[in-house]
């Protein structure tokens, strides 16, 4: 697999997707200085907890990414940031957020190809994940592929809390929570949405000092991150900050973040190399401004 780099200005990140059937990827190399503090505190402390892992059985054999790991030294962490598998409220075009919705048959198999792909990628230290279980189960089957690692979760890392959207198809939640609606298209970041919704502020502020303690605590090491598209979204605008949208963000793609003291560079962005031979739901909801 060939990877083709652009390199982006201090001021401007600029590249341009590059869509097709069986991947996209969108590499970039970036670098800012870390001058993003985090200005919210969770409203209550919130336990990491470990959960252990069993075998799953890996349904393709796929050939195993150019994203190595060989020159990385104490300096940073290399995080991999994978959207969970698809789900049936993915496939239906539902809000999602806060619900705890399972993977469907399509999200597991999802789940496995990109287990299987990073399973003979460089050598993966620690697995985290949001605690919903789409995020869970996908971070489950990746863990047990790489070593039979106990999964890390943290619930900073959910999805963005969409209030009262939630469970509401999205063509319809205009109709169905004008308000909620609303301010969920505000364009001001600091919105927060009906019925105890989040704003972006709110979700980029705890996202981002998440994926900053993962980076502190393993520097030197590969890290996986298992998460939502918001999310990956709001960790995107953190790396480059006045660069161009990252593009919707596919389920189990594979993004990659150098994560230092002092900043954060994108290595790769948007890569399902290994769905090729799976397939997938191209117009799978979620993962762009639909997820906050």
């Amino acid at each position: 697999m060939s990877t083709l780099r652009t390199q982006c200005a201090l001021a401007e990140c600029i590249h341009s997707p590059r869509f097709s059937y069986g991947s996209v990827k969108i590499p970039v190399s970036v670098k800012f200085p870390a001058t993003i503090k985090t200005l919210h505190q969770s409203k209550q402390s919130l336990a990491l907890t470990r959960h252990s892992t069993h075998l799953v059985k890996p349904l393709l054999s796929l050939p195993m990414s150019d994203s190595n790991s060989s020159c990385m030294d104490g300096a940073y962490a290399e995080i991999v940031v994978v959207r969970h598998g698809e789900t049936e409220w993915n496939a239906d075009g539902r809000i999602q957020g806060h619900l705890d919705v399972e993977l469907n048959e399509a999200g597991r198999q999802q789940a496995a190809a990109v287990a299987d792909r990073l399973s003979k990628e460089p050598k993966i230290s620690a697995v985290y994940s949001s605690d919903l279980k789409r995020a869970l189960v996908t971070a489950e089957t990746i863990a047990a592929r790489c070593g039979g690692l106990e999964v890390i979760t943290d619930p900073d890392l959910r999805e963005r809390n969409l209030g009262d959207l939630q469970g509401l198809v999205f063509r319809e939640a205009a109709k169905l929570s004008s308000k909620a609606y609303k301010a969920f298209a505000s364009h001001r970041t600091a919105q927060d949405i009906p019925g105890g919704g989040e704003s972006l502020d709110q979700l980029y502020h705890r996202c981002t000092s998440s994926l900053q303690r993962i980076g502190e605590k393993h520097k030197g090491e590969r890290v996986v991150v298992v998460s939502h598209g918001g999310v990956i979204r709001s960790l995107y605008k953190r790396a480059c900050p006045k660069g161009r949208s990252g593009g919707k963000v596919l389920n189990t793609s594979v993004n990659i973040i150098h994560v230092s003291d002092e900043e954060w560079t994108i290595k790769s962005w948007g890569d399902v190399s290994h769905l090729d031979q799976t397939g997938y739901l191209m117009s799978g909801f979620g993962g762009d401004k639909t997820s906050g």
